[in-house]
């Protein structure tokens, strides 16, 4: 199994104006229908390469937001996380959230908007970052260009930047790599080579899979094979979600 990367709070960084035309973010998350194929799971270079086969499902168009993560703290007396350095920004991704803000998030929009919210499963993730059935096979979501499609470090400016604001991928999906890391489901664990159906991971573990890479990391960390782990206790300004609504 690869290192697990740590998420740990460096210095200030450099802030940076941001004038264009921003996406207007509903308050409900906007969800793009995902239909479940099969599909090749990893990569010989990342991780093995095995079938995945999955059901149809719908997922977020755009990372949470803090627009969005607002109104879930209003509604119900929930405290908001510490803000980065840069502030709040109700069109930028939600950040330092752990995995049970996470969990309670989704939990609040099921009760709000009626179905069955939850956080990606990571084949589900991989699945839709990779474009689902309509998948060109890039290495990045939606293209082979990372400055057209994400925030890494080498153009982000050093902090997370407003959502769909880059080029979305093949099912019109945005920020998957890049921008902000993502939560999955799934506790971190190795892969195994049979073939699997709506998979979900290990068991049990220490950490739970982090993907799509973000602001402060390299390109090789936003590749849609590329898999990581976070502390699911622990809050970072780089690390985000996004959602599933289970069909």
């Amino acid at each position: 199994m690869k290192q697990v990367l740590f998420f740990l709070l460096i210095g200030s960084m450099s802030l940076h104006a941001q004038t264009t035309k921003t996406t207007v973010i509903p308050a409900k998350p906007e969800m793009v229908k995902v239909e479940g194929d099969t599909f090749t799971m990893g990569s010989d270079t990342e991780e093995i390469a095995h079938s995945v086969s999955l059901s149809n499902f719908s997922i977020g168009k755009y990372e949470v937001s803090v627009g969005q993560y607002k109104a879930f703290c209003t509604a119900t007396s929930r405290k908001m996380p510490d803000a980065p350095e840069w502030g709040w920004n109700d069109n930028h991704p939600m950040v330092n959230v752990n995995y049970n803000d996470c969990v309670a998030y989704c939990n609040w929009l099921g009760e709000e908007y009626g179905g069955s919210w939850r956080l990606p499963t990571e084949a589900e993730w991989e699945y839709a970052a990779r474009g689902g059935n309509k998948s060109i096979k890039y290495q990045y979501s939606g293209g082979s260009d990372l400055d057209e499609l994400g925030w890494y470090a080498d153009n982000s400016s050093g902090q997370a930047n407003y959502v769909g604001r880059k080029k979305p991928n093949e099912l019109g999906i945005y920020d998957m790599s890049g921008n902000v890391w993502e939560w999955c489901e799934d506790w971190y664990g190795a892969y195994t080579a049979e073939a699997q159906t709506n998979p979900k991971g290990a068991s049990s573990g220490t950490y739970r899979v982090v993907r799509g890479g973000g602001w402060r990391h390299t390109s090789a960390s936003c590749r849609v094979a590329y898999r990581s782990g976070g502390d699911p206790t622990g809050r970072d300004r780089s690390l985000g979600f996004r959602v599933v609504l289970s069909q």
